[in-house]
């Protein structure tokens, strides 16, 4: 697929006017002048929606669910951020059964989320097929089996989550509304065995594709537990020695407003680097905390216990959707209803913080609220939003190694690059400070 170009002199702009195989609606403009890369912008122009904003005044138990439609893919990193945050808040420690309920539940979204995008949106990338209606043409098996894959994941959610897979409805402060029975739970023990051997069988056939030869010295930040591939608690990490409590973070992160996004950019607040987060973030700081059968694939399909390569995110998002299966069927084989549904607490002043490993990374929320538990301010940091510059320095890179294409086959490299981040454009796009000066 790919050519050569005979333009070692002027100017050429590659623009892709709509992203295709994303979620929301974001855009791309790079142009070389004389050989050299003289512009790179990954446009993020769909409209604010003020999350923060409109959350102010509301009560503490709202939360969850409102910032839950930020994303219908991963609502639940929202659930649980806010619910943590205001847990911290309140005083509220959750018990162990309730906590594995959560853990189970989280396991259900990145299943869902991480086939959806490997086998479906990203997949065709190194196949060059325009999308998964051409891949189920080619190979149907393969689509059919992602497809059930996918939808044990959506199982999991609809079970706990009070029969509704996007936006659940079930969990709130404090643990959840209702307990699924025993029964219930245990119904998802034989669809998980199945889920294991499927997730090998597509990491396998993934492992057979050829990634580009690029490779990017990546600062991977993270949660990391020190009993458990990290999920839903523990420090933020880093492979350059960062390692601090949730409520650290806004001291060494910071965001800025960038002109041509509508989404803030998320930088280290000592050198104003861009930072990683997402699958090989959470593989590179955590790998030696997946069960012995996920490193033993991973080994198989040729990934070390570190990756550089963004492409291979391909193959780490199903080494992650392995261990999801394995560790959901732990959980559910393990399961005993919890005694009470939730926690209870009364109001009190006070900020908290939470943060939880989205599909894309870690989604950092911070919240305070007054003695009547109304929300006074709110700060919700999604991952595409914090991985939006690192995203156009791997641009960078990859347009810098590959100007010998024609422009066509550039563009579709850098379109190929941007899904390597399965960016979740509307997520990043609640973030705007409105000030309105009236003389």
């Amino acid at each position: 697929m790919m050519g050569d170009t005979n333009q070692p002199s002027g100017t050429r702009t590659i623009k892709v006017d709509e992203l295709s195989r994303v979620e929301g609606e974001g855009a791309l403009t790079v142009r070389v002048t004389d050989g050299v890369v003289s512009e790179i912008k990954f446009r993020i122009f769909e409209p604010p929606r003020f999350f923060e904003a409109f959350l102010r005044d509301r009560m503490y138990l709202e939360v969850p669910d409102i910032t839950a439609r930020i994303c219908g893919i991963c609502p639940i990193a929202y659930l649980m951020g806010a619910e943590h945050a205001m847990e911290e808040i309140l005083g509220i420690r959750i018990t162990r059964p309730l906590r594995d309920l959560r853990r189970l539940m989280y396991c259900g979204e990145w299943i869902e989320s991480h086939v959806l995008h490997a086998a479906m949106l990203h997949a065709p990338d190194f196949l060059g097929l325009q999308d998964s209606l051409q891949l189920a043409a080619a190979n149907p098996a393969v689509v059919e089996n992602a497809l059930k894959l996918k939808k044990i994941g959506n199982d999991i959610l609809e079970i706990i989550g009070g029969g509704r897979a996007i936006h659940p409805i079930n969990t709130r402060v404090g643990g959840f509304y209702k307990i699924p029975s025993k029964k219930e739970i245990h119904h998802l023990i034989e669809p998980l065995k199945w889920g294991i051997e499927a997730s090998v069988a597509i990491t396998r056939l993934f492992g057979t594709f050829n990634f580009p030869d690029y490779e990017y010295d990546y600062h991977c930040v993270s949660l990391r537990h020190p009993d458990e591939y990290a999920i839903m608690e523990g420090n933020i990490v880093s492979n350059r020695g960062i390692d601090i409590p949730i409520n650290k973070f806004f001291d060494y992160f910071e965001e800025s407003h960038i002109e041509h996004s509508t989404a803030l950019h998320g930088h280290t607040r000592a050198d104003k680097k861009p930072y990683l987060t997402g699958p090989i973030a959470r593989y590179n700081n955590n790998f030696n905390q997946l069960t012995s059968l996920s490193k033993s694939v991973a080994k198989e399909v040729g990934l070390g216990a570190v990756c550089n390569n963004p492409y291979k995110s391909l193959l780490v998002r199903m080494i992650e959707t392995l261990y999801a299966c394995e560790e959901a069927l732990r959980l559910v084989e393990a399961y005993e209803e919890p005694d009470r549904a939730f926690v209870d607490a009364s109001p009190t002043a006070g900020t908290g913080y939470g943060c939880t490993e989205a599909p894309r990374g870690i989604c950092v929320h911070r919240y305070t609220i007054d003695g009547k538990g109304l929300v006074k301010a709110a700060t919700i940091v999604p991952p595409t939003a914090q991985n939006q510059p690192q995203i156009e320095r791997d641009l960078l890179g990859v347009v810098e190694k590959n100007l010998h294409l024609n422009d066509e086959d550039l563009k579709w490299r850098c379109e190929q690059t941007i899904r390597n981040y399965d960016p979740c454009i509307s997520c990043s796009t609640h973030f705007l400070n409105l000030t309105v000066i009236r003389d």
